[in-house]
C-alpha cells in the first residue's frame, strides 16, 4: 500500500510531540487507490478474504499464543524469563498478523477481534523499552541474549540479529492498523521506536547495512504517515550503507563470503542484477523505489530498473516465484530455473507483489501489473492451501515419486518453526482491495479485473466504477463507470500481455504459437477505437452516469515455452489459461503425473467444476503417457485422458506427484530418478 494517508489527520497528534513536519515535494507519479476506497463482491477472491478473516488470521493469533510468540512479549515486559520461540525475529509473526487483522477490520469489522488486538498491543506496548527499544530477544534477559542478538544492542544487525528487521514489521503493521482503525496505540510504540533508530543511526553516527530489509519501507510508511524528514533520510541512509563493510571476500564465489546474500557486495546504487535472499533482496528493491520516487534519486532509479528487467528476463518462474536456490533462499545465477529443486519461497511472493506495484506507480507500465497478476493467480495463493490454515513456506514446480528431496514440500503444513510465511499471507490478503486501481490526476487506470465497486474524486468530483464479471475463467469484463455529475476524464483499462500474445515481458517465456484472436472494446454497446499507452487501452470521454465498458479478452489454453538457456525446459511446455498456470496431480491422472507427455498437436477442453477445489476451470486432453516396463526393461506409451488444475490448487487433496513442465515427446520424459544432494537452509 503506497497510497499517502491524510496528513492534516495527524497534525493535533504530532504538533503536541514535537515532530518535524514537511511537505513531500515528490512523490510516485501514480497513487494507488487506497484500501479503503474499494469494496470487493469477487467470486474468485473474495471467498479468499473471508477465509484469511475467518480462519488465517484467527489460527495465526492462536499459533502465535501456542508457540509461546506472546509469552515472549509478557516476559519481556516482565524482565523476567527465558526466551520461549526459536528465532529472535518470531516477533514479527504477531506484528504482521496485526497488520493483516487491521486490513481485514476494515472489511469485516468485528468488536472481538478489535478487542484482543488492543489487548495484545498492550502487551507489546509494555514490553518496550523505555528509550524505545523493542526487541524481546534481548529484553527478557539482557545478560543472557539470544545467541544471533549479539552481547550489545546492534552489534549483530548486519548479519544475524535481525533487530531492524523487528523494527520494520512493526511500522508496517502500525501503520495499517492506525489508517484501518484511526487508533494511535500501536502507532505510538512504533514512533517511539524509530526515534530512537534515527538517532542511533545517520551520518556521523552508527553505520550498518540491515541484514533483512524492510525497515526501509516501514520508515518510509511512517515519514508518508508523519512527514518526519528524519524518517526518509534514515531509511535512504540505510541503502546507502550497502556496499561499505569491508570484511567480505568480492573474489569468493560463496553468497555470504561476498556479501551478495545480504545484498551487501557493492552500493545499491551500483547494483544490476537480482542477487542473494530473495525475500531480503525484493524487500530491498521495494525500499529503492520508495527512495527514488520520494527524493528524485536517479541513480537510485536506474538501479532498480535494471534489477527488475534481470530478474523478469532471467529469474522469474513462469507461476511467478522467485528464488530457485533452496541453500540460503536465495536467487540463483541467470536462468537458472530447475524444476525438481526449485525453492520460491511464499514470502518472496509477498515482497514481489510489493515490489511490482512500487515499480507500476513509478513508471505507470502494465508490465509491472502482468507480473503481479502473474504471482497473485498463481505462486502467491498456492502458499496457502483452500482450508486457509496450512501452508507452503517453498512451492515446488515438480513432485515425484522416484525422487524427493529435502527442501521440496509435497503438502503444506500448519506451521512452522520459522513461520514467516504464514503470517506474511495474513497480512497480504486484506490488502488486496488497494491493488485493483491507481490514479494519477485526469487518469483512473483499472489494473486488477476483480469484481467489487470503487469510490474516487477525480478533479474534485466524485466517481464510482463497479467492476462484475467471472475473472480468471471468463475473459468477457465489464465496468460500469458512475460519476455524480458528467465529467471528463482518462479510463485506463490494462490490456494484459498474456491477451496481447505476451506469456511475460522479455523472451524469458513465451507462447508457442500466437493467438489470432483481439482483444475487443465496447462503450455503451458500440465498438470503439482506443489509442494504447503502455499496455493500457486510454478510453477518453465525458463520463456519464451509468457508462458501460465491456472489454472481452481471449482465453484459449496456451502452450508456453521457455527461453533455451533454462536447461531445465527444453523439450518441455507449461500450460496457460488467461493469467492462471496448469498442472497436472496425481488425483486427477491414474495417481502419476511424472509420464504425462503433451505434444505440440495437443488441443484442449475446458470445463468449470464448481464442486472441485472450491470451482475451478479444468483442462482435459487426449495425450501420451509413459508405461515403464522394468521386469522387461521396456518403454511404452498409452493414450490417456489427462486433466489439468490450476496451480495454485494443487496439493488440496493429499500428498502425489505434481508437474507444471510436460515434456512434448517420449526422449524428454526423466526415465532416471537423480537424487539431489541435501541442501541446508535457514532464515
Amino acid at each position: 500500500m503506497n497510497r499517502s494517508l491524510p496528513f492534516l489527520a495527524f497534525a493535533g497528534f504530532f504538533s503536541t510531540t514535537g515532530f518535524a513536519q514537511s511537505v513531500k515535494r515528490s512523490d510516485y507519479p501514480i497513487q494507488a487507490v487506497s484500501f479503503t476506497q474499494v469494496k470487493l463482491a469477487d467470486n474468485f477472491w473474495l471467498p479468499r478474504l473471508k477465509t484469511n478473516t475467518h480462519v488465517t488470521i484467527p489460527a495465526s493469533f492462536q499459533r502465535c499464543e501456542a508457540t509461546n510468540r506472546v509469552k515472549n512479549f509478557e516476559m519481556a515486559a516482565a524482565k523476567s524469563g527465558k526466551f520461549a520461540t526459536i528465532f529472535p525475529f518470531d516477533d514479527t509473526d504477531i506484528y504482521k498478523t496485526l497488520e493483516g487483522a487491521s486490513y481485514s477490520l476494515r472489511l469485516y469489522p468485528d468488536e472481538k477481534l478489535d478487542e484482543y488486538m488492543d489487548a495484545l498491543i498492550k502487551k507489546v506496548a509494555a514490553a518496550q523499552e523505555p528509550d524505545g527499544y523493542l526487541y524481546t530477544a534481548r529484553t527478557i534477559d539482557p545478560a543472557h541474549p539470544h545467541a544471533w542478538a549479539g552481547p550489545e544492542r546492534w552489534v549483530k544487525e548486519r548479519e544475524l540479529s535481525h533487530e531492524l528487521y523487528n523494527s520494520g514489521h512493526l511500522y508496517e503493521a502500525a501503520v495499517a492498523h492506525y489508517e484501518a482503525t484511526g487508533k494511535k496505540n500501536l502507532l505510538s510504540v512504533a514512533l517511539k521506536n524509530a526515534d530512537l533508530v534515527c538517532s542511533v543511526f545517520g551520518p556521523g553516527k552508527r553505520g550498518v547495512a540491515p541484514g533483512h530489509e524492510i525497515v526501509e519501507m516501514g520508515l518510509v510508511k511512517l515519514y508518508r504517515v508523519t512527514g518526519k524528514p528524519e524518517y526518509l533520510s534514515t531509511a535512504r541512509f540505510f541503502l546507502e550503507e550497502r556496499g561499505k563493510y569491508q570484511g567480505y571476500d568480492p573474489k569468493s564465489p560463496d553468497a555470504w563470503r561476498n556479501g551478495s546474500y545480504w545484498q551487501d557486495h557493492k552500493p545499491v546504487v551500483e547494483q544490476r542484477e537480482a542477487e542473494g535472499h530473495a525475500v531480503r533482496a525484493e524487500y530491498l528493491y521495494s525500499a529503492m523505489a520508495d527512495v527514488a520516487a520520494l527524493t528524485g534519486d536517479q541513480r537510485m532509479l536506474a538501479a532498480v530498473d535494471s534489477i527488475w528487467q534481470n530478474m523478469v528476463s532471467k529469474k522469474l518462474y513462469v507461476t511467478g516465484g522467485t528464488g530457485a536456490v533452496p541453500g540460503g533462499e536465495r536467487f540463483g545465477g541467470n536462468y537458472e530455473l530447475p524444476n525438481t529443486t526449485a525453492y520460491n519461497e511464499t514470502c518472496a511472493s509477498v515482497a514481489n507483489v510489493y515490489w511490482n506495484q512500487r515499480m507500476f506507480q513509478l513508471h505507470g507500465e502494465a508490465k509491472y501489473v502482468d507480473v503481479m497478476e502473474k504471482v497473485l493467480y498463481n505462486g502467491l495463493i498456492s502458499g496457502v492451501g483452500l482450508d486457509g490454515k496450512s501452508f507452503f513456506y517453498s512451492n515446488a514446480m515438480q513432485i515425484k515419486n522416484s525422487m524427493s528431496f529435502p527442501q521440496t514440500e509435497p503438502q503444506r503444513a500448519g506451521w512452522f518453526d520459522c513461520s514467516c510465511c504464514p503470517t506474511n499471507m495474513a497480512r497480504l490478503m486484506p490488502s488486496l482491495p488497494g491493488y485493483v486501481y491507481a490514479q494519477k490526476g485526469n487518469d483512473v487506470y483499472a489494473n486488477l479485473f476483480i469484481s467489487g465497486t470503487t469510490d474516487l474524486k477525480v478533479n474534485n468530483k466524485a466517481v464510482r466504477i463497479t467492476q462484475q464479471h467471472n475473472y480468471p475463467w471468463q475473459g468477457d469484463l465489464k465496468f460500469t463507470v458512475s460519476p455524480a455529475a458528467a465529467t471528463d476524464f482518462n479510463m485506463l483499462v490494462r490490456l494484459p500481455g498474456w491477451a496481447r500474445n505476451e506469456a511475460i515481458p522479455s523472451d524469458l517465456y513465451r507462447f508457442a504459437t500466437p493467438s489470432q484472436e483481439k482483444i475487443s472494446i465496447t462503450v455503451n454497446g458500440k465498438p470503439v477505437q482506443y489509442t494504447t499507452r503502455q499496455g493500457y487501452a486510454v478510453l477518453p470521454r465525458k463520463w456519464h452516469r451509468g457508462d458501460v465498458v465491456e472489454v472481452k479478452l481471449p482465453m484459449e489454453v496456451r502452450q508456453v515455452v521457455a527461453n533455451p538457456k533454462v536447461q531445465d525446459n527444453l523439450g518441455r511446455v507449461a500450460l496457460q489459461r488467461g493469467p492462471v498456470v496448469y498442472c497436472a496431480e496425481w488425483k486427477d491422472n491414474n495417481g502419476k503425473a511424472s509420464n504425462l507427455i503433451v505434444p505440440a498437436t495437443t488441443r484442449f477442453t475446458t470445463s468449470y467444476q464448481p464442486e472441485e477445489l472450491n470451482g475451478i476451470m479444468q483442462l482435459q486432453a487426449m495425450v501420451p503417457a509413459v508405461q515403464i516396463d522394468t521386469a522387461n526393461a521396456s518403454i511404452s506409451t498409452t493414450r490417456y485422458i489427462m486433466r489439468a488444475i490450476p496451480y495454485y490448487a494443487w496439493a488440496n487433496r493429499g500428498k502425489g506427484e505434481m508437474v507444471v513442465w510436460f515434456p512434448q515427446q517420449i526422449t524428454d520424459v526423466d526415465l532416471v530418478s537423480r537424487q539431489p544432494k541435501e541442501v541446508t537452509v535457514g532464515k
